[in-house]
């Protein structure tokens, strides 16, 4: 081990080591419990109910909200996470501004959902524009409570409120969408999601308006909310800007299947990426208040990225056209492709993991603000671009985009944190031969036994199944970087169960 590094591999089993594997392995359990409930309810909407111009619809009308949605927070989920002491009156004062920031963004959107609407030459837009617009009143509720859940590393509260919004926004646009409320079955599911997130994350930790209203801390939280939301608001362009782009270029049916495609892989991202990002920056806050050097963990976690999502990316890509059949149906072919080359721009975006919250965390928030700019031009240009070409064009533009995002950040990142691209470069070494091992056999099914129009369900679980005892060996095999710290939650996960046997009478 290296000198000075702290020991999170499994051979420690000091008390903040298993707090922080705890709660990773908590937050990743939320993780995947929300992204099955999301998926499920995606195939059932999309292949029984809604058709790929009705989900463009949703997703033309949430992205153009979502736009502005990002300075609801106001970089209050930050400050909170960083907060010194973060004691009731700074929490309360928090919630007052987080209210204040929801009224003020549900008025914007209603004012702007008939210039929306005009712009697309679609009058469906306004009802749905207004219907999201109610369900950002509830989020302060919600957004507040799990911000000091979330700093207390208390991520077993947080799965409970997580899951039992998610049950409830599946449960409402299964109902609408059969009930032939077409798009606005999705809005109405995001009222029931936000209110009951509210109203579960007030059970788990309760935080009232106080009476009378204070705010304590209101220039410390401005001056950390103003760019911080200029921030936001920059990458939130970035994201949202291919639903806008290709529903003005292409039309709603091309955005539905853009949609699908990109989702399917983002939440196969986020399954990794989201429940690492919850439990690190936390942690790294801690490292940071220690005086520990940040790069050796750094390393790690870019390890743990590589080694978990570019093989999932990759054979994502490789069974991009059965999935899509089996899951969506003949309507939604046409999300195949995109399917595999947004999977496959997961790649360079994987390989720098946590670039927005560790430049925060250190207080780099400016700098982090002009590279986003110029990251969210170049995402916005190269689509541009690619969509008066074609809808193909404009997925393939994330690859190109994604490695220019890499570029544009990894030096910088590199002096800020203090990783040694020594030890990144074997890390990448290692991913993408483990990558290239676990494809193999789904590649061998697609050309070799089947095709991928005839492949099946039962074809692509055998596949799966095999690429997944590909990955098991190879990790072993090849002693990838991340070994280690995998093999060490996986201890940590299953050590219920070995106490549980273990106390049991002979």
């Amino acid at each position: 081990m290296r000198r000075g590094e702290p020991e999170v591999n499994g051979h420690d089993h000091g008390r903040g080591d298993a707090s922080v594997k705890g709660a990773a392995l908590w937050a990743a359990g939320s993780q995947y419990c929300l992204f099955i409930l999301q998926f499920v309810t995606s195939v059932l909407i999309s292949r029984f109910f809604l058709l790929p111009e009705e989900v463009g619809l949703f997703s033309v009308a949430l992205a153009a909200a979502m736009l502005f949605a990002i300075l609801q927070d106001f970089g209050l989920t930050r400050y909170l996470a960083g907060h010194p002491t973060a004691d009731e009156p700074v929490v309360r004062s928090a919630l007052v501004l987080a209210i204040i920031f929801a009224a003020a963004l549900a008025l914007l959107i209603l004012a702007l959902a008939w210039p929306i609407a005009w712009f697309y030459d679609d009058p469906r837009l306004v009802p749905i524009l207004g219907l999201i617009a109610l369900s950002y009143l509830f989020v302060p509720f919600g957004t507040v409570p799990l911000a000091m859940l979330s700093r207390r590393l208390e991520f077993r509260k947080t799965f409970h409120v997580n899951i039992s919004a998610a049950l409830a926004s599946s449960a409402v646009a299964l109902g609408c969408a059969a009930a032939g409320f077409s798009a606005e079955s999705l809005a109405w599911a995001m009222i029931a999601n936000n209110l009951v997130r509210a109203i579960a994350a007030q059970i788990a930790r309760p935080t009232p308006l106080a009476w009378p209203i204070r705010v304590t801390g209101l220039r410390e939280m401005a001056s950390f909310g103003s760019t911080s939301s200029l921030l936001y608001l920059s990458g939130s362009i970035g994201v949202r800007s291919p639903d806008l782009i290709i529903g003005r270029a292409l039309g709603m049916g091309a955005t539905g299947l853009y949609s699908r495609g990109a989702a399917l892989a983002s939440h196969a991202h986020q399954l990794v990426t989201g429940a690492v990002g919850s439990v690190y920056y936390p942690a790294f806050a801690r490292l940071r208040d220690e005086g520990k050097a940040l790069g050796p963990y750094y390393e790690r976690v870019a390890a743990a990225h590589g080694a978990i999502v570019w093989p999932a990316m990759a054979l994502i890509a490789v069974l991009a056209q059965p999935i899509v059949l089996a899951l969506y149906g003949p309507a939604w072919a046409g999300a195949a492709m995109i399917l595999a080359l947004v999977a496959l721009s997961e790649f360079a975006f994987t390989a720098l993991p946590l670039t927005m919250d560790l430049p925060i965390l250190l207080g780099r928030i400016k700098r982090l603000l002009a590279f986003n700019i110029v990251d969210t031009a170049i995402s916005v240009g190269t689509l541009v671009v690619a969509a008066t070409i074609g809808l193909m064009e404009a997925a393939a533009s994330r690859i190109v985009y994604s490695v220019l995002w890499f570029l544009l950040y990894a030096f910088w990142l590199q002096r800020l944190v203090g990783f040694r691209w020594s030890a990144m470069l074997r890390m990448y070494g290692a991913s993408l031969l483990l990558t290239l091992v676990t494809v193999t056999p789904a590649a061998l099914t697609v050309t070799v036994w089947r095709t991928p129009e005839t492949l099946g369900f039962e074809g692509l679980v055998a596949a799966g199944l095999a690429s997944g005892l590909a990955w098991l060996i190879a990790i072993a095999a090849i002693g990838h970087p991340a070994r280690e710290d995998l093999i060490g939650l996986a201890l940590h996960a299953l050590a219920p169960l070995r106490r549980k046997f273990s106390a049991r009478p002979a």
